[in-house]
C-alpha cells in the first residue's frame, strides 16, 4: 500500500502566546483531491504554510512526498506546485515574461498546457502583471503552479478571487489533471459548493485539530438531520455525544447529530418509532452545523 503524500501527526503551532494548531492529525493518500475547510482562524492557512516549508512546527512530525517540508530536497520541491491565498507576482514584468521565467527554474514545463490555459482564460500575454484584476493574476499564479505538472498541488483559497465561470474552468483543469496524472490536490476553500464539486475527501478543522478526516460520502453519511415530530420533549434531554444542535420548533424538535455507527438514529428510531424523520445534508449546512 502507497504511503500517504502528507502525513501530519499531533502538529502543534503556536505563534506567541495564541495556539493556531493543537495536535492536529490526518493523512492525505496519493491520487486524491482532498478539500480543507474550517471558519477564519480555524488554523487552514497556518497548516498549508507548514505543509509547503514556509513555517516549522513547534510540535509533532510532518512528512510531504516523504521530506520534511522545512528542508525539501531541490527534487522535492519540483514535484509540487504553490499557490498561496495572496500571490505576490512581478508588477514590472508582463504575463509571458514571467511565465518563461518561472519556467527556467523547472527541469520541465509544459508549454503547450501554459499556452492553453493562457488562451482558455482570456489572459493577454502582453499585458503586465501590475495592471492585472486580482483575478487575472489568480489566473497567472495557478498557471505557475500547473505548468510543470507537479504531483502534489496545495492550494490556499485558490478561487477566491475567480469568477463562477473561471471557477468552473479551473476546477475542471484540476479532475483532468487527476484523471490524467494521478496528481494529488489539497486546497481550503470557503466555497463549499466548488469542493463538493471535486473533492473526494475532506477534513473539518475546529480550534486547531481534525473534527472530521476523511471521504466526502462517509462524511454526509455521519450528519444527518432528525425531525422528532409530535413529542413534547425538552432540548436538555439530548445533550449528549453526537449531538451537534437541539433546536425546539412548533411541531416537535430539530436535532443535527454526528452520529459515525449510527447509533444515535436507532436509539431515537427505537425511543420514538414512526416520529423519526431523517434528513441529508448538503456540505455547506454540515460545515455550519459541526463549526458551532
Amino acid at each position: 500500500m502507497n504511503a500517504p503524500v502528507i502525513e501530519c501527526r499531533d502538529v502543534k503551532k503556536a505563534f506567541g502566546k495564541k495556539e493556531i494548531l493543537n495536535g492536529l492529525s490526518l493523512d492525505i493518500p496519493r491520487g486524491s483531491v482532498f478539500g480543507l475547510l474550517g471558519k477564519n482562524g480555524a488554523g487552514k492557512t497556518t497548516l498549508i504554510k507548514l505543509l509547503v516549508g514556509l513555517l516549522k512546527p513547534d510540535a509533532g512530525t510532518l512528512s510531504v512526498l516523504g521530506e520534511a517540508p522545512w528542508s525539501f530536497s531541490d527534487e522535492a520541491k519540483e514535484r509540487f506546485g504553490y499557490v498561496p491565498q495572496r500571490e505576490k507576482l512581478y508588477p514590472w514584468l508582463t504575463v509571458r515574461q514571467l511565465i518563461d521565467y518561472a519556467g527556467s527554474f523547472y527541469r520541465y514545463w509544459n508549454t503547450g498546457l501554459v499556452d492553453e490555459l493562457v488562451r482558455q482564460w482570456r489572459l493577454n500575454d502582453h499585458e503586465k502583471i501590475g495592471v492585472l484584476s486580482e483575478g487575472e493574476a489568480q489566473k497567472v499564479a495557478i498557471i505557475l503552479a500547473l505548468a510543470h505538472e507537479p504531483e502534489l498541488l496545495i492550494l490556499d483559497e485558490p478561487v477566491a478571487s475567480l469568477d463562477p465561470l473561471a471557477r468552473r474552468e479551473f476546477l475542471k483543469t484540476i479532475l483532468h489533471s487527476v484523471a490524467d496524472r494521478q496528481c494529488t490536490v489539497f486546497f481550503s476553500t470557503h466555497i463549499t459548493s466548488d469542493l463538493e464539486r471535486v473533492a473526494d475527501r475532506v477534513a473539518l478543522i475546529n480550534d486547531g485539530a481534525v473534527a472530521f478526516c476523511g471521504e466526502l460520502d462517509e462524511l454526509k453519511d455521519q450528519v444527518k438531520r432528525i425531525r422528532l415530530l409530535g413529542h413534547k420533549i425538552s432540548p436538555e434531554q439530548f445533550q449528549m455525544d453526537g449531538v451537534l444542535a437541539c433546536e425546539e420548533t412548533q411541531g416537535g424538535l430539530v436535532l443535527t447529530v454526528h452520529d459515525r455507527r449510527g447509533e444515535v438514529i436507532r436509539s431515537l428510531h427505537d425511543r420514538f418509532g414512526q416520529g423519526v424523520q431523517v434528513e441529508n445534508l448538503n456540505l455547506e449546512e454540515i460545515f455550519l452545523e459541526m463549526s458551532r
